[in-house]
């Protein structure tokens, strides 16, 4: 296979071969078993859509509900209208309303497990706390007519309204008192979205953690678990010993989800995470070597890829679906790499050839030459000699 010239940051080009061919992958399995996985997954934009950035998102839903269907193949389920999907950039709540429909619907004719995100982004302005407690009703109602699990995402306008604990204790005692079954809660912290600085009512972690834990220990009944993404392996650990006895955890550390999977002594963490997305098929096979206690095998499959993760995951970190979906262009998922709102342009060039190729040493390309092909035409199109 001839070689790519990929650009470096500050000028100039290197040469890269890319891989003849991806190493052998296991094609589906039996469910797993030992852990929860969830991938957060992505919607596809329909590239022919005569739309502004600002306006309504349009989504390529044959592609989009195609991708899921990928996952759930492999085993794993789908977070659904999370922040990897673009939720409240790009995707609004009327199409993460819609998206959450056709997701759940075909995760039923498809046997996939499913989680969607609840939040508050119906809500474009300065709002009231009955406002917020409002909206994330609205949307819970929606979410459990689907037949998903609810997932309680933060949100931006609790944090705006919020004047202390006491808001989000009250908040959330409210929403998991109403709830028809267990919902996962979601800490996403600030370098996912900065307007969620300071939430459970703290912008000092340890205080946040105490409030957090108060209403878990409220309503253990109405927790299935909770998604940390805080990208601090040491504090998830902390706190994830600190559950009620039947709450999970389910790491949302793209940093460090190796070793957060695997566990220790103590326990483990579940996973809940963005970088499943380009790399289902390969955690699911890392994690049913799990499932038969090889951890060896386990660490052996992922390790490698924190690498790429740590790439995509890069600061500014909210921008990391960029990447992932370059990723499923190439990988062939989709027939372009277009995004909704444009974000496309959010990552420089050196930064997306970069990510290129460390999923090709990965291995994460079913067809290398059409990998190869597409970032060619990538790189040529934004002048970059081949």
């Amino acid at each position: 296979m001839t070689t790519l010239l990929l650009p470096v940051a500050g000028g100039g080009t290197r040469a890269y071969t890319p891989s003849a061919e991806p190493p052998p992958m296991a094609v589906g399995g039996p469910p797993l078993a030992s852990r929860t996985v969830f991938s957060a997954a992505h919607v596809v934009a329909d590239p022919f859509a005569d739309v502004s950035p600002d306006g309504p998102a349009a989504v390529d839903w044959d592609a989009t509900l195609a991708f899921r269907r990928h996952l759930w193949s492999h085993g794993l389920g789908v977070a659904e209208a999370m922040d990897t999907a673009q939720r409240g950039v790009g995707l609004d709540w009327a199409g993460a309303a819609e998206l959450i429909r056709r997701s759940a619907a075909e995760a039923k004719a498809a046997g996939g497990r499913i989680a969607c995100g609840v939040g508050t982004d119906q809500l474009t302005g300065p709002a009231s706390l009955p406002e917020v407690r409002s909206a994330y009703e609205e949307q819970l109602a929606l979410v459990d007519a689907a037949g998903a699990q609810p997932i309680l995402m933060a949100s931006r306008a609790l944090a705006a309204a919020a004047t202390s604990p006491d808001a989000y204790l009250e908040t959330y005692g409210h929403l998991l008192r109403q709830a028809r079954e267990p919902v996962i809660l979601h800490w996403l912290g600030p370098m996912f979205d900065p307007a969620l600085e300071g939430y459970w009512g703290a912008a000092d972690l340890d205080a946040a953690t105490e409030t957090f834990l108060e209403v878990i220990a409220a309503h253990p009944d109405k927790v299935d678990g909770i998604k940390v993404s805080l990208l601090d392996a040491d504090r998830e650990i902390a706190l994830r010993r600190r559950l009620p006895d039947g709450v999970r955890c389910y790491t949302g550390d793209d940093f460090n989800y190796p070793e957060l999977i695997a566990g220790d002594d103590h326990g483990f963490s579940h996973a809940l995470l963005g970088i499943f997305d380009p790399l289902g098929p390969l955690a699911a096979e890392a994690v049913r070597a799990l499932d038969t206690g090889d951890v060896k095998r386990f660490r052996a499959l992922l390790d490698p890829t924190v690498e790429l993760s740590r790439h995509l995951f890069q600061a500014p970190t909210r921008y990391y679906k960029t990447g992932v979906v370059l990723l499923a262009w190439l990988a062939g998922h989709q027939t372009h790499f277009t995004m909704v709102g444009g974000l496309q342009s959010a990552r420089s060039l050196p930064h997306l050839a970069r990510a290129y190729e460390l999923a090709d040493g990965l291995g994460l390309f079913p067809d290398p030459a059409l990998a190869a092909h597409r970032m060619r035409s990538l790189l040529t199109v934004h002048g970059v000699p081949q």
